[in-house]
């Protein structure tokens, strides 16, 4: 099974000497970098996760519904909120679509397990802060989810062979053949690979100028559209299972 998930992030970074870009034409960027991975799942008919970043939850509601209208799960993705901010967008959210928002993704600030149970969240999927340069030092874990303090925890996929995480970086600099047969093999000895991209990979940054390192921009933007095509594309003719996380899990 192929999860694939997405999370929904306004890009951090400053801009170049003479540029400017003010926090409503970042929220644009990221309303139409999410736009555009929409119409490339629309077209291969295959539904995914989002992790909408907390704090963006309240002014992003109509891209919110446009995602869970189309059948792709809402969850959240909490970067330094609170658990009273945390517990308060989940109302709204849960309000506005009429559904229950039943995971969330947490990296460098994490809130107690206890806590998200108590908010009635139903699954965990944490990802690691690892050295960007160096992802292949992180040797193998466990990848199979687990259940604690009434949470399943998902953790992240990592190759057999290559070792390898399937996280961001790694989709955007690896070629796309050698990566659909990392996932063909690790298929092979896993139940699931999980995958995830962040919404600002696929920012113009010829005509976006934020101050980010040349590797960050490499393979960026439409590049990034044209993999991710790609991917879907080898999946389907492939007839390789794709799923919402909360639809696996339970």
């Amino acid at each position: 099974m192929v999860l694939l998930t997405f999370n929904i992030t306004c890009m951090e970074a400053e801009v170049k000497n003479g540029s400017q870009i003010t926090d409503e034409e970042r929220l644009k960027i990221t309303e139409d970098n999410t736009k555009a991975i929409l119409r490339i799942l629309d077209i291969h008919d295959i539904k995914s996760s989002f992790f909408v970043e907390v704090s963006l939850t309240e002014k992003l509601q109509n891209l919110i519904k446009a995602i869970s209208s189309k059948g792709h799960e809402i969850a959240f993705y909490n970067k330094g909120s609170n658990p009273e901010e945390i517990e308060n967008a989940k109302k709204s959210i849960q309000d506005l679509l009429e559904k229950q928002i039943r995971g969330i993704r947490q990296k460098d600030v994490k809130v107690a397990q206890e806590t998200l149970k108590l908010m009635e969240f139903n699954y965990v999927s944490n990802i690691d802060n690892a050295n960007i340069l160096f992802p292949f030092k992180r040797l193998k874990r466990d990848t199979e989810i687990t259940e604690e303090d009434g949470l399943s925890i998902v953790p992240e996929s990592i190759s057999p062979y290559s070792q390898l995480p399937y996280n961001d970086f790694v989709f955007q600099i690896l070629p796309m053949k050698y990566y659909q047969n990392m996932v063909l093999e690790t298929l092979q000895n896993e139940e699931f690979v999980l995958i995830y991209l962040n919404t600002w990979q696929f920012t113009d940054f010829n005509k976006y100028r934020f101050d980010i390192p040349f590797y960050r921009r490499l393979f960026s933007g439409k590049k990034m559209e044209d993999k991710l095509d790609a991917l879907l594309t080898f999946l389907n003719e492939r007839e390789m299972a794709t799923s919402r996380m909360k639809d696996y899990i339970f």
